[in-house]
């Protein structure tokens, strides 16, 4: 994956791995009353959440002032640096709004990261100076970070949550990460953004569509055309849920027929994800 190039069982799953991880009685405890109270709080308004069918028209800026003109159904912009008027101005016209935040990373420039112990501190992600992957074998440390964020996310009225780099094990992250490992800490991030009424995106860990497509609500792709790996998300697609293509090199005319076919929501953007953007034409 590259950001440029770039329900009892889970939540049973989740505790336990926790357990096996380590911290006090009372931290957990705390934080299993703190998630029992969101869930609680939710429970209304997480019957049901927002779901993206396919082909839907999409716009991604994650660089720059957000351009609330862009002619399109979605909008998928960053958390911490979208304010939540921004958010209830495309709301108020009609638009779907997803916030973008990295959590299988840390970011020395969000004001959370502090909240990241050294401990769960890799490598440098590659190309991206200020940024390394985190061990998300620790759900304990990282599930009450990735709460707070989705609190924030719902508070500003944001109806979906776009995770980044939800395939660290494929990646030298300084961390024996397995599958196995990607896959708990997925679906604990699916399990509490259902729980504050959040749809939640797959980003790009095309490997475990067959076990993740039934629990996320949409896919987030890059340059699947370039590689040739678009027929890969079709799941997505066959399941009535949306698939957000980005390309960034090839011409439209290059993928806008294949996109069109396999019932993509297809885009070319600049690597730096600023306003500019590209659509097939309708």
């Amino acid at each position: 994956m590259s950001r440029s190039m770039r329900g009892l069982a889970l939540v049973l799953t989740a505790l336990l791995a926790a357990g096996a991880c380590g911290g006090t009685g009372g931290e957990r405890a705390a934080e299993t009353a703190s998630q029992g109270k969101a869930g609680r709080e939710a429970a209304g308004a997480a019957a049901t959440w927002w779901k993206p069918r396919p082909r839907v028209t999409w716009q991604w800026q994650l660089s720059g002032r957000v351009d609330t003109s862009v002619r399109a159904q979605v909008y998928d912009v960053d958390l911490f640096e979208t304010p939540a008027a921004t958010v209830a101005r495309l709301k108020k016209a009609g638009r779907r709004t997803i916030c973008y935040t990295a959590i299988g990373s840390a970011e020395n420039w969000r004001p959370d990261f502090k909240r990241f112990p050294a401990r769960v501190l890799g490598k440098k992600v590659e190309d991206w100076p200020g940024e390394r992957w985190v061990d998300i074998r620790r759900l304990d440390v990282l599930r009450p970070i990735w709460a707070a964020r989705l609190d924030q996310c719902r508070k500003k009225g944001f109806d979906g949550v776009e995770p980044d780099w939800m395939d660290g094990y494929r990646h030298d992250t300084g961390f024996k990460l397995t599958a196995r490992d990607q896959l708990a800490f997925n679906r604990m991030l699916a399990s509490m953004a259902h729980q504050r009424g959040l749809a939640i995106g797959l980003k790009n860990d095309l490997d475990q569509i067959p076990q993740l497509v039934g629990v996320m609500d949409f896919a987030v792709d890059e340059q699947c055309a370039q590689y040739g790996e678009c027929g890969r998300l079709l799941p997505f697609v066959k399941a009535g849920k949306a698939v957000f293509h980005a390309e960034y090199e090839l011409p439209l005319s290059r993928f806008c027929a294949t996109s069109r076919r396999l019932g993509l929501s297809l885009i070319r953007k600049p690597l730096e994800l600023t306003a500019q953007r590209q659509a097939c034409p309708a």
